[in-house]
C-alpha cells in the first residue's frame, strides 16, 4: 500500500492526532512498516498500552480501504503532505496537517489567494468594505480565502461567488458537518465553484477548540491575510497572529474611532499591519505573481523562494521603540523563550506579547514553535 494511503489512515484513526503522527515519523517509524505492528511495536513506538491496542485491532488495509469509500461516497477528495498536489505556501508553514480534506475544485489549492476575516457581527461598514475588497481582489486574479462564519467570513465568500470569482472555505469541523447550520447553502454553492478545505475527517463534529487551529490554514494557504472589521477579541486575530509567524503579510483596514468593531484592526495598524484603504494597496504587494506566463504553483513556488530569501538578509528597521531594541539586542545572543523575556527584561506580560507581535510585524523576529522566538 501507498504511503500516502497509510498515512491517510493514520490520520483516520480516533485519537491519533497530528502531533502523534508528528512524534511517530520523527522517532524513525516507517509508514511502510505500520501496517505489521503488533501491540508491542506500537507501544514502544509511544503510545499507550490502550491506544496500541486499539491500533493492532483496527489499523489494517481493510479498514483504510473502508474509511476511502466513505469519502468517495461523500464525493470528497483528499491530499497528504507526501503529495506534489500539496499547497506550498502551506507546506512551508510551522505546522502543516498531514492531509486535506477538499470538495470543489481543488486546483484551487495552488491558486494566488488572499484570506479575508473579521468579526462575526460586522456593522454596515465592515459588511461594505468585506464586499468591495472580495469583489475587486476577485476581479484582480486571487482567490479569497475565510472561515464560513457568520460574519464577515460569509460576505466575502458571497462576496467573491457574485464577482463570478473563487473562493476557499476553511472548516473548523468535517466536510459533513457544515456549521453553522445557516451557511449550509453558502458551502454549497461554493462547493459547486470554489473549494471547501478541512484538516478533519469528514464525520468529524464541530467544536470551540477547532476553529482557532484552523485558522492557521486560512492564514498559511494565502499570500497575505487581510483584516476587515474586529474587534479587540476577535478570533480574526489569531489568523494574523497566525499569518505573521508564517512570514506572510497582515493587512488591516481601518475603522472608526469610535467602534468597538474596529479597535482589533487599529491596533493591528498601530503595530505595523499595513494599512489599506483600496485594494491597490494589497495587489501592488503581489505584482510579480498576478497576470505573468507562469503557473500558479510557479509563482506561488517562486514567491515562497523570495520570501526565504528576503528574510535572511533583511536590514533592522531603525524606528524601534525603547522595548523593541530590548528585546532585539537579547536576541541577537540567539533564540530565547517568553520566560526568557520576562525574567530579563520585567515587562508587564501583556505589553511584552505586544512588544513580541510587533517586531514580528515589523518582520524583525520570528516566532517558533513552543513560545520560542529568534531574529529573522
Amino acid at each position: 500500500m501507498e504511503d500516502r494511503l497509510i498515512l491517510f489512515g493514520l490520520h483516520e484513526m480516533d485519537g491519533i492526532g497530528r502531533k502523534t503522527i508528528a512524534r511517530l515519523l520523527a522517532s524513525g517509524n516507517l509508514l511502510s512498516d505500520m501496517l505489521k505492528y503488533e501491540t508491542q511495536d506500537w507501544i514502544h513506538s509511544g503510545l499507550t498500552a490502550e491506544r496500541a491496542s486499539m491500533m493492532k485491532e483496527y489499523f489494517h488495509e481493510s479498514w483504510i480501504y473502508e474509511r476511502l469509500e466513505l469519502l468517495l461516497k461523500e464525493r470528497v477528495e483528499f491530499v497528504t503532505y507526501l503529495d506534489k498536489e500539496y499547497p506550498i505556501l502551506l507546506k512551508e508553514t510551522a505546522d502543516p496537517p498531514w492531509v486535506l480534506y477538499t470538495k470543489g475544485d481543488i486546483n484551487l489549492l495552488h491558486k494566488p489567494s488572499i484570506a479575508m476575516v473579521g468579526t462575526r457581527v460586522p456593522t454596515g461598514y465592515g459588511k461594505k468594505v468585506g464586499e468591495v475588497f472580495a469583489s475587486q481582489l476577485c476581479k484582480a486574479g486571487y482567490a479569497i480565502v475565510s472561515g464560513l462564519a457568520r460574519g464577515i467570513d460569509s460576505v466575502c465568500h458571497d462576496a467573491a461567488i457574485r464577482a463570478d470569482g473563487l473562493t476557499i472555505a476553511v472548516l473548523g469541523a468535517g466536510l459533513s458537518h457544515i456549521y453553522p447550520a445557516e451557511n449550509t447553502a453558502l458551502a454549497s454553492r461554493i462547493a459547486s465553484t470554489g473549494l471547501l478545505v478541512s484538516e478533519y475527517p469528514i464525520h468529524r463534529k464541530p467544536r470551540p477548540g477547532l476553529f482557532p487551529e484552523r485558522n492557521r490554514i486560512i492564514a498559511g494557504l494565502s499570500l497575505g491575510t487581510l483584516v476587515v472589521e474586529a474587534d479587540l477579541r476577535s478570533g480574526s486575530l489569531i489568523t494574523a497572529d497566525a499569518a505573521l509567524e508564517a512570514g506572510r503579510d497582515v493587512f488591516a483596514v481601518p475603522g472608526p474611532i469610535t467602534s468597538p468593531k474596529s479597535h482589533g484592526t487599529l491596533n493591528l495598524i498601530k503595530q505595523g499591519a499595513a494599512l489599506v484603504t483600496r485594494v491597490e494597496d494589497i495587489t501592488d504587494e503581489y505584482v510579480n505573481f498576478i497576470g505573468s506566463s507562469e503557473t500558479d504553483t510557479d509563482r506561488i513556488a517562486q514567491m515562497n523562494d523570495e520570501l526565504q530569501a528576503s528574510a535572511s538578509d533583511r536590514e533592522l528597521i531603525p524606528q524601534l521603540t525603547e522595548d523593541e531594541r530590548k528585546v532585539y539586542d537579547l536576541l541577537e545572543a540567539g533564540p530565547m523563550t517568553l520566560d526568557d523575556f520576562v525574567d530579563r527584561l520585567h515587562l508587564d506580560f501583556g505589553h511584552l506579547h505586544s512588544v513580541l507581535l510587533s517586531l514580528i510585524i515589523k518582520k524583525q523576529i520570528m516566532q517558533l514553535p513552543g513560545a520560542i522566538y529568534k531574529l529573522i
